[in-house]
């Protein structure tokens, strides 16, 4: 599971918060306050806060989030054309011009498109486009900061209360809210106030009064809180419904709740911990006692998960690239899980091979008796299969066409009768390779010359006139010749292969005469 640590740098004290995120389920591993004193200052603490957070080991995490003051940073909302959604980056630039009083071109910015969040007064033909914006120098300096003292550079740069907004993840009264709910984190010198609604953040505001001179500032306190509710009104949004106080005035100044309930006449409360947070050994009850201080860290580890709500100024020239260096640390886990992958690929294969090896061996059981049945000779080679079925199936070299048939006999005997004949046939009958022929002719003598023409074609064998009778009524002569169509080369095939048959029969009817 990644181990994610979220850095609140406050004017007197760092505190960090490490969460440690899987799929499904985040645990609280540690919740650290380090008070800045000299001579170590900032960089000091900063050390002291991450060594503690991972137990000693300051490198061994998966990312840092840090945020600069909210009074470093200008946050508007924009509207925008629905045409443009496509392309906001390449617009906000321009809107942002005439917004911000420094420039754009020398400021990095992030922007959220709300939903849920819309201002009231926002046309539907609209985008409502809250936008965060800071100069390059002054995000550069946070993250310097971080890489000065523990020797790396923080993945995301967060604005003022913003990160509180992450919170909605995890508290279902902040994501599933449809009236505005005011976050205010409470610091030593300025308290940074969101307002979120249905789960997102909708306006911000930084005020430059903290818990630092209470009481005698506390009118002043109440004053800016009041001036933030109406600018948030004034802008379309609708009264919040409670205040949820955070940062260290709301652990440790007494009667803080009443006081603000009182000044902004609305309820107020501490914000509470996600209940579906699970707890490492190393919580403390005291810790969890002053969850409202490590809020804004708790929001800051968060942002580093996958769906973070809030605003990232490493954006443009300060994009967050990950070094070699995360590599080298990331080696014996790369390593592992190559191990795993590679063990899980070779136990893949082998039980693949066990099922191809079975199903070979019920493959060649299957070849064996269907060869043995169908070819004389079991053999589970399919080479072999393959040469026994060539040598059963092999055809002859001989022209399977037979040399005479029906055609030609009608042909031969059409030849074969002379010009000066009168000659008609009332059947012609062609059948395995047997002919019988029932003709009309003038007298004996002309059936038996038509007989012998016909003996002397080498197709055709045993010639012969086998009746003969004289034409009811006529003195014309009827004869019956019979003879076998037979050529030289059917014969040869006939003796190589048994039991072919000579020739194709066929049967004809024709009547004529010349």
């Amino acid at each position: 599971m990644a181990l994610h640590i979220g850095i609140d740098i406050g004017a007197r004290a760092v505190k960090a918060a490490a969460l440690r995120a899987s799929f499904k389920k985040t645990r609280l591993e540690a919740l650290i306050v380090v008070e800045i004193t000299e001579p170590g200052g900032v960089a000091e603490a900063l050390r002291r806060a991450i060594a503690e957070a991972t137990l000693g080991k300051p490198a061994a995490h998966d990312g840092v989030a840090v945020a600069i003051d909210g009074d470093r940073a200008a946050v508007r909302v924009l509207a925008l054309p629905m045409s443009a959604q496509k392309q906001l980056g390449e617009v906000l630039p321009f809107e942002l011009e005439s917004e911000v009083p420094f420039d754009i071109a020398e400021s990095v910015w992030d922007y959220r498109v709300l939903s849920t969040g819309r201002p009231e007064l926002a046309k539907a033909t609209e985008l409502a486009v809250l936008v965060a914006v800071a100069r390059t120098e002054e995000a550069r300096a946070r993250i310097d900061l971080l890489k000065s003292a523990i020797l790396q550079e923080p993945e995301r740069v967060g604005v003022g209360a913003f990160p509180l907004a992450n919170l909605c993840l995890a508290i279902p009264e902040l994501a599933s809210s449809v009236e505005p709910i005011m976050l205010v984190d409470l610091g030593t010198k300025r308290s940074e106030v969101l307002v979120v609604k249905g789960g997102e953040p909708v306006f911000s505001r930084t005020v430059t009064v903290g818990t630092e001179g209470l009481p005698g500032t506390a009118s002043k306190l109440a004053r800016e809180l009041r001036t933030t509710i109406a600018s948030y009104r004034a802008t379309g949004g609708a009264a919040p419904r409670k205040v949820l106080l955070a940062g260290g005035g709301a652990s440790f100044i007494s009667g803080a709740e009443g006081f603000i309930s009182q000044e902004v006449n609305l309820p107020v409360e501490t914000i509470p911990r996600p209940a579906s947070f699970e707890l490492a050994p190393t919580i403390t009850q005291q810790s969890l006692a002053t969850f409202p201080q490590f809020a804004k860290a708790v929001g800051l580890a968060m942002s580093l998960g996958s769906r973070p709500v809030d605003v990232n100024l490493r954006k443009g020239p300060l994009a967050f690239e990950r070094g070699f260096a995360w590599v080298k640390e990331k080696v014996p886990a790369l390593v592992g899980l190559g191990a795993v992958i590679a063990l899980a690929f070779f136990l893949s294969v082998l039980v693949e091979l066990i099922a191809l090896s079975r199903e070979r061996a019920t493959l060649e059981k299957a070849m064996t008796n269907v060869t043995g049945e169908v070819l004389g000779e079991a053999t589970p080679s399919a080479d072999r299969a393959n040469e026994l079925l060539q040598q059963q199936t092999a055809l002859s070299d001989e022209d399977p066409l037979p040399h005479a048939d029906s055609f030609d006999v009608m042909v031969r005997l059409s030849e074969s009768i002379p010009q000066s004949v009168v000659h008609d046939i009332d059947e012609l009958d062609v059948q395995k390779g047997h002919v019988v022929v029932h003709g009309v002719v003038a007298s004996v003598n002309d059936a038996q010359e038509i007989a012998k023409s016909l003996k002397s074609e080498r197709c055709f064998s045993d010639v012969k006139i086998t009746r003969t009778t004289q034409v009811v009524g006529g003195d014309r002569q009827k004869y019956v010749m019979e003879f076998d169509i037979k050529c030289p080369e059917d014969v040869k095939a006939v003796a190589k292969k048994p039991g072919a048959a000579a020739a194709p029969t066929a049967t004809a009817t024709a009547t004529g005469g010349k």
